[in-house]
This record gives structure tokens, sequence and C-alpha cells, in this order.
């Protein structure tokens, strides 16, 4: 019979080091890096033809969109996944626990609008074009999926379902109740949510003219990564609190809120295709 691999033989720990009773988790570093890494990139984007705003943008950028991600994601936990008949207290009822993160956790959805939203406001502040700036940062977002997910793993959370037949990665984590095999899914969201979709849209922005098209690189990431969210709800282990919905419904609460991305995202890419490409010289950045 195969032996499956147990996450506490992998020696890992939720945190880099400890002083005291201060950590610096893994998952902290991972938000840090995602969101360095992506300002980095996005001011190498800048200086290529056709870049629709300039540095002093993605500066504020930076600030909103970290903002975004995670007030919007604590929101968004709040809203989906509390309250009504998950079984766990909603937190806007107590305003106090909003930003506990540590009880709890975030919900990708909600960071997604709280992104939106800044790009929105930035865009608006400065007469950009908001698709275009949507499309440039559209591009860096799979750098913070990539170390999230890996930080998940690392933390031994977010385990996925039960294994049914022989899967030689399979995987017995230590806070899993029943500790059976189960699917180690944060490292599928890695690969499909976070390094396919590198792959993908850094070889739209700098091996074709994608950027020409407005629409076309976020309508690609948006249908990627839902589609990649969807795929791996199959695997991932339902919130408690939601596991009576999904049996209900078919679907995860993930899933649902994933179907309506994936329309969406069709809809913008077939836009972007069908009208005309812009000039490599037009609708430079202001100065």
């Amino acid at each position: 019979m195969h032996e499956p691999i147990y996450w506490v033989d992998l020696g890992l720990r939720n945190y880099l080091f400890r002083i005291g009773s201060f950590e610096l988790r893994w998952y902290s570093l991972a938000y840090l890096a995602g969101i360095i890494l992506g300002y980095w990139h996005i001011s190498r984007m800048l200086k290529e033809p056709g870049a629709p705003m300039a540095q002093r943008h993605a500066d504020d950028l930076f600030f909103y969109c970290t903002l975004g991600i995670i007030l919007g994601g604590r929101l968004g936990y709040a809203t989906f996944y509390t309250g009504g008949d998950t079984g766990i207290p909603s937190l806007w009822a107590h305003p106090s626990e909003l930003m506990s993160l540590w009880h709890g956790g975030m919900s990708f959805h909600g960071g997604l609008i709280g992104v939106l939203l800044a790009m929105a406001w930035v865009s608006w502040r400065n007469g950009l074009a908001f698709l275009r700036v949507a499309d440039y940062v559209s591009v860096c977002v799979p750098f913070g999926m990539l170390f999230g997910r890996l930080a998940n793993f690392v933390n031994g959370e977010l385990w996925g379902r039960v294994v049914t037949g022989y899967v030689p990665w399979a995987m017995v984590f230590p806070d899993a109740p029943d500790q059976l095999p189960r699917h180690p899914s944060q490292l599928y969201e890695a690969g499909l949510e976070g390094l396919a979709l590198i792959v993908i849209m850094l070889f739209l922005f700098w091996k074709t003219r994608a950027r020409f098209r407005p629409g076309l690189l976020v309508g690609v990431f948006t249908t990627g990564i839902a589609c990649a969210r969807f795929v791996v709800e199959f695997y991932r282990e339902p919130d408690a609190q939601l596991a009576d919905f999904a049996h209900q419904t078919g679907l995860s609460m993930g899933q649902w809120l994933t179907i309506p991305l994936i329309l969406l995202g069709l809809v913008v890419v077939a836009r972007a295709i069908a009208r005309p490409a812009l000039g490599s010289g037009a609708q430079t950045a202001p100065a």
C-alpha cells in the first residue's frame, strides 16, 4: 500500500524567524514579495512603447492596490464566508474583528474587487484609460498569486479534498480532522493561478502586440485565473462553514463566484480582438 507524504515530515514552519512574541510569517512575506515584484515589473513595462501611464501613476497604483488587496480581501471574506448559514458569526456585526487578519482569512474575489476600485480611482483622478491600466496591472498579479499559494502550503492550510484512488503526492496535513491523505491543492493553485499565468501573461506582453489591443491582457487574465480557480475547487476542501452549501448546489462558493468572471473575461477578450489595434505610439502616458 502506498504511504502518503506527511506534511510534518517536510520540516516546514509558518514563519521565517521569531523574536519574543513577534513572528515574521511567510504569508506576510508572500504579500510583500508579490507587491514589490509587481511594482518592479510594471516599472519595466512602462519603459516600452505605448505605455498608458507614467511612473508616477505606477507609484499611486502601488499604494492604492496594496490597500485594495488587504481591505478588499478582508471585507470579501466577511461578506462571503461569515454570517448567514455559515455557522461563523458575521464579521460585519463585529467591526473590531474585521482587521484581525489572524482570525479567519482573505477572499480572492474581495481582493480582486479592491484592486479594481484602486485602479478605477487612480485612472479617474489622472485621466487615464482604465482598460489599458488594467491590462498592465493584470500582467503582474500572477506573481502575488504564486507566492500567496506557496505560503498557504508552507502554513499547512487550505488543504485539498480527501484523495480517492492512487495519487503519489497525496499528503496528510496536521490540522486535517480525519488525518487522511489529501490533495495538496495549494500547489495546484500555485501552478495554475500563479506559474501558468505568469508564463502566459509575460509571453503575451513581451512577445506579442497584445498590449496594443485594449482589454486583451486583462481579459485573458480574468478568464485564465477564473478557469484555474474553478478547476482547482474540485480538489480543494470547501470551507467547513460552507460544506453544506457546496453539497446542496453541486458547486463550491468559490466556483459560483468564479462563473461570472469567466463570462466577463471572454466578453472582454472578444471585444478587444474585434476592435482595431492601437498604433505603437498611441495613447502614451502623459508626462
